[in-house]
């Protein structure tokens, strides 16, 4: 297994305990992602071992919209992190949404962007690592614990508006049974649209106090993430916007952020990575989304993301997907393609 990131991410010991409730031995989980059991006791994965978990649970229930429903349904409130009993106790479906949004943040991968325009609330679901999305069943699931939060906070029987994936789903119509409405497939972005409406519905289950306790404590956790994380942010930042037709120097990168190149290379070091590093990241990440647009190239997307010669993008590109770009495009364009004629 390859990983692609450094995150350390947390498993809620109620993912466990969700599982378990479905009938599904958690070692068996384990093993078929050919992780060590220890990472059960542990909770602590990265991005990679992280992906795994999901897709040999994905695998263990066989359908893939099964394993969404069942584990949203599933999920006992009893059970949840603090981080979503503040969502879960929040004074109404947008106060809730917007809470999740912003602790999303302190467990990445996932993240979530959240939009009111006209009569819709869209909820789009993004990734903090450089690498592939998550499986589907972690798309799905996602998503599908925003609207069931919404139904649990409020007490109705609420539906979505349109929910858009970017990959197949499994059963789709025990999906549209479930989240009320019409699901597109083969879209670009996978999103969560609701009624705007919906969202002033007061939550049953608020709890001022218990919010008065939790609110401060996640802030000033959050605050702290964000400090930590701020300096890798910016460099990624500025070497995506630099790219084009070069390689960016630490030392440039370091004047735009008014610190010395050593004390940017020490706070680097202090978030477990390197300029380096940073700048792969950065290039991965705008290669993908230029091969994504048919329009360009290869030649071009290479320059666009700093290489002098398409031989070195090409080599470059191989370690990172283990396939060559026009190998890579070719499966995306062939993946869309299908999941729109179906």
């Amino acid at each position: 297994m390859k990983p692609h990131s450094i995150e350390r991410i947390k498993i809620p010991a109620g993912f466990w305990a969700g599982l378990e409730q479905l009938g599904i031995d958690t070692h068996v989980v384990a093993r078929r992602a050919q992780l060590p059991l220890t990472k059960i006791t542990n909770a602590i994965v990265n991005t990679d071992e992280y992906f795994a978990i999901w897709q040999a649970y994905s695998d263990l229930m066989g359908d893939t919209a099964e394993a969404i429903i069942k584990l949203a349904t599933a999920f006992e409130p009893a059970h949840y992190p603090p981080s979503v009993l503040a969502t879960y106790h929040a004074r109404d479906y947008r106060d809730a949404l917007f809470r999740m949004a912003r602790y999303k943040r302190m467990c990445p991968p996932e993240s979530l962007h959240i939009t009111e325009e006209h009569d819709r609330c869209i909820i789009e679901l993004g990734w903090t690592n450089a690498g592939p999305s998550g499986p589907p069943v972690l798309v799905g699931i996602t998503l599908a614990f925003l609207l069931e939060l919404g139904r649990r906070g409020t007490g109705q029987p609420l539906n979505a508006l349109q929910v858009e994936f970017s990959q197949p789903m499994g059963d789709m119509k025990a999906l549209e049974a479930y989240f009320g409405c019409d699901i597109r497939m083969g879209i670009p972005n996978n999103r969560l649209i609701l009624h705007q409406k919906d969202l002033d519905l007061p939550f049953i289950t608020y709890n001022e106090e218990l919010l008065e306790m939790l609110t401060p404590i996640l802030d000033r956790s959050l605050d702290e993430q964000k400090q930590a994380q701020s300096m890798t942010e910016a460099v990624v930042w500025i070497l995506k916007r630099s790219l084009t037709g070069g390689r960016p120097d630490i030392q440039i990168v370091a004047q735009e952020l008014g610190v010395s190149d050593r004390t940017l290379q020490r706070r680097l070091t202090d978030e477990n990575t390197s300029f380096k590093q940073l700048l792969n990241q950065a290039r991965h990440e705008q290669a993908r989304v230029y091969l994504a647009d048919p329009s360009l190239d290869i030649k071009e997307v290479a320059f666009l993301v700093g290489y002098e010669d398409q031989n070195s993008f090409y080599r470059a590109f191989r370690l990172w997907e283990g396939e060559t770009p026009t190998n890579w495009r070719s499966k995306q364009e062939r993946c869309r393609n299908r999941l729109i004629t179906n």
